[in-house]
C-alpha cells in the first residue's frame, strides 16, 4: 500500500448550511389533536433556542397546544392541518440532490454498491493496491468513470481488511465518529455481503446503511403518549438533540428484530420478554448529500405498546434521560423546533400517521407520506 497517510482532504468539499426554520413558522400555535389538559401557556420559548442546549423545559414549552412565540401567553387557535413544519424536516433530511452529480459510482462485482465524491477519490487514488479508476465508467457523473477495487481483493474478508487500512490511514480527521463498528456493504438489503466498512465511513463511500428505530408508546385515559430519549451531551454525532426511546445501525452479522431487542436492552433497560413484542411496520428512507458524504439511508421502523408501569433505564451511556409526552404534543416539537436528530423526526412522523395524527383531510397530506421515502427503499 502506498505510503501517503499524511494526506488531508482539502477544504474544498461543497459546504451546505443546514437550514432551520423560520421564526413565523416555529412560533405557531400547532396542534394536531385535541389536548386534554389546559389550554393556556404562559411560558415562551424564543426561536433562537441552539439544539444544542436546550432542556426538557424548553420541549415542554415548544409542545405546549397553545404554545404563543409572541410572549402574550395565548395562542391563536388550532392550525393542525398545517403541514409546513413537517416538510421541513423531510427537507434536512434529503439535502444536496443537486450534488449528485459530484459522485462516482463505486462498483463491486459488477453491482453499484455506493458513491464517492470526486473530491474524495482523488484521496483514494494514493491507494492503488486497494482502489481502481476506471475513466470510461457509468453515465450519470459530469467527472466520468468509476470507482472499484482492486482485482487481487477477491473475498469479503480480503476487502474488508484493505479498505480498512485506507480508513485508519485516512484518519479521524478526515472520517470522524470512528466508531469501530462495521456496516455491511450490499447493492440492495437482500443482497450477499461484498465486504464489510466501518459505520463512521459508510457515507463517504456512499453505501446503503440500514437501521432500527422503535416508537414506544403509552395508552392512558384515552390518550396516547411516547417515550421520548434525550442524548447525551457527549454522544458524537447529534449530542443532547432528543431520540427515539430505540434506535440503532444495522451491523453486518445481525437481523432486524434480534438487532432491536439487543438495542432494546442496551438503550432503555428494556427485557426481551417486552421487547419480543414489538410489531415491524414499515420503514423510511432518505438520500442526503453535504460535501463529501453521501447519506444513503433506510431505517426499519417498529411499535411497541408499554404498560403504564413500564419507566425506560438507559444502560450503556448513551441517554441522558427519558420523558413520556402526548404524542399530539411530540407532534408539536416536531413542528415547531429542530430539536430531534432528523431522521428521528421521519420515523415519527411515519407513526402520526399510521396512528391519525395526520389526516387525509390536510392539503399535502399525500405529498408528505410520499417524503417519507424519499431515498431508495431497496
Amino acid at each position: 500500500m502506498a505510503s501517503a497517510c499524511a494526506s488531508r482532504l482539502t477544504p474544498g468539499m461543497a459546504s451546505l448550511r443546514s437550514p432551520f426554520l423560520s421564526r413565523s413558522l416555529f412560533s405557531r400555535p400547532i396542534s394536531l389533536l385535541p389536548f386534554r389538559g389546559p389550554t393556556r401557556c404562559s411560558s415562551q420559548l424564543s426561536a433562537s433556542i441552539s439544539t444544542s442546549s436546550f432542556t426538557w423545559d424548553d420541549v415542554l414549552r415548544a409542545a405546549c397546544p397553545r404554545y404563543s412565540g409572541d410572549g402574550d401567553g395565548e395562542g391563536d387557535g388550532d392550525d393542525s392541518s398545517d403541514l409546513a413544519g413537517f416538510f421541513e424536516k423531510i427537507r434536512l433530511c434529503n439535502r444536496g440532490s443537486e450534488m449528485q452529480s459530484d459522485f462516482l459510482p463505486f462498483v463491486v462485482e459488477d453491482q453499484i454498491v455506493g458513491y464517492v465524491h470526486h473530491g474524495f477519490a482523488d484521496h483514494l487514488r494514493q491507494f492503488d493496491d486497494v482502489f481502481t479508476f476506471d475513466q470510461e465508467g457509468l453515465n450519470g457523473s459530469r467527472f466520468g468513470g468509476r470507482v472499484g477495487l482492486h482485482h487481487l481483493l477477491g473475498t469479503r474478508e480480503d476487502r474488508t481488511e484493505a479498505v480498512a487500512r485506507v480508513v485508519k490511514c485516512l484518519g479521524r480527521e478526515l472520517i470522524p465518529g470512528i466508531r469501530n463498528e462495521h456496516f455491511p456493504v450490499k447493492s440492495s438489503f437482500g443482497g450477499s455481503i461484498i465486504f464489510s466498512l466501518e459505520r463512521a465511513a459508510a457515507p463517504y463511500f456512499g453505501i446503503k446503511a440500514y437501521g432500527v428505530h422503535m416508537n414506544g408508546y403509552v395508552e392512558k385515559d384515552g390518550q396516547e403518549y411516547l417515550w421520548i430519549g434525550k442524548r447525551s451531551e457527549v454522544k458524537p454525532t447529534y449530542p443532547g438533540m432528543l431520540d427515539h426511546l430505540v434506535a440503532g445501525g444495522l451491523p453486518h452479522d445481525m437481523a432486524c428484530g434480534e438487532n432491536l431487542i439487543k438495542e432494546c436492552e442496551e438503550e432503555a433497560g428494556i427485557p426481551r420478554i417486552i421487547s419480543c413484542g414489538a410489531i415491524p411496520v414499515g420503514a423510511v428512507s432518505y438520500m442526503d448529500i453535504k460535501g463529501y458524504s453521501y447519506k444513503r439511508d433506510v431505517l426499519f421502523c417498529y411499535d411497541l405498546k408499554f404498560p403504564e408501569s413500564f419507566t425506560p433505564n438507559n444502560q450503556d451511556g448513551e441517554v441522558e434521560s427519558f420523558k413520556l409526552i402526548p404524542v399530539a404534543q411530540v407532534a408539536n416539537v416536531i413542528r415547531r423546533t429542530e430539536f430531534f436528530k432528523p431522521n428521528c423526526a421521519l420515523v415519527i412522523t411515519d407513526f402520526l400517521f399510521r396512528h391519525g395524527y395526520i389526516k387525509p383531510e390536510y392539503v399535502g397530506y399525500l405529498d408528505l407520506l410520499e417524503s417519507l421515502r424519499s431515498g431508495d427503499c431497496s
